[in-house]
């Protein structure tokens, strides 16, 4: 379906408008189509920006839409959002609950998986189901990642990972990055913005513990969630980073942390 309130129409002005704050920022960032694009911008201090489409639901079937956003410069998908579409189910229900709701991905949802690993595209696994985690694991080629997910334990919003899951992203190479919205962090799910930054290093800290300072990063999620009144956006990043050191984190891990193993895992995936 089309129109200008069809899923891949507005997907499509959203790309546009990305495209259109990369050629009005002066140079000061740049939309990356490879791991050697960011660390060009990484070098020459510039915003590497990476496209990714969370919620694939208004894509056809046969991948051509896929392939269209690839050809554009998208290098990131996340299958689904919340709910369930034609790929699949995607997570969602009432704190605290399990992950495993539903059924998982369909024939297409298995299609669409082995579409993007053709085309090397990250496969974003944080808002599946657990059966679509596991569907995605058994039939994708390319490491797990979750872009922005929690541990379970820590906080069993249906949207963390458990520690089964969290081991098969660190066995297939992948990462998982820590999720700063507050309902995802904290033991009672609330989202409450009092919310120290000791939350977050409690769960690096956890997630370290089950697959390693090499498979752990920071995913954020600053977009329509409630986050701890000291990282509401970006600029709150030094004050987390200055967390992590009273914690005991050297400069060796935070590197890994902060941008090390997103750029091993993307060289990996996109495969260059």
């Amino acid at each position: 379906a089309s129109g200008p309130w069809q899923p891949v129409d507005i997907l499509w002005q959203q790309l546009t408008i990305l495209k259109q704050l990369v050629a009005h920022s002066d140079g000061r960032a740049r939309l990356c189509l490879s791991a050697a694009d960011i660390e060009r911008c990484r070098q020459d201090k510039v915003l590497a920006m990476v496209a990714h489409i969370e919620g694939a639901g208004g894509f056809d079937g046969e991948g051509g839409d896929l392939q269209a956003f690839y050809a554009a410069g998208v290098r990131s998908i996340g299958p689904f959002w919340n709910i369930a579409n034609r790929f699949g189910t995607g997570v969602n229900g009432a704190f605290p609950g399990s992950p495993d709701s539903g059924p998982g991905l369909t024939a297409e949802g298995i299609a669409l998986i082995k579409h993007a690993n053709a085309l090397n595209m990250l496969i974003d696994v944080s808002h599946m189901n657990e059966k679509a985690f596991w569907d995605t694991a058994r039939h994708s080629s390319s490491p797990l990642v979750a872009t922005h997910s929690n541990a379970h334990t820590l906080c069993p919003q249906p949207r963390n990972l458990t520690d089964r899951q969290l081991l098969a992203i660190r066995d297939s190479g992948g990462v998982a990055g820590v999720n700063f919205g507050n309902a995802f962090l904290r033991a009672d799910g609330k989202r409450d913005s009092d919310t120290p930054l000791s939350t977050i290093v409690r769960h690096i800290d956890y997630l370290i513990n089950i697959m390693g300072d090499d498979h752990v990063a920071l995913g954020s999620d600053f977009d329509g969630i409630t986050l701890p009144d000291d990282l509401h956006d970006v600029s709150g990043l030094p004050r987390l980073i200055s967390a992590l050191r009273d914690s005991g984190y050297d400069q060796f891990v935070l590197n890994k942390l902060l941008w090390g193993n997103w750029q091993k895992v993307l060289q990996n995936v996109w495969q260059q």
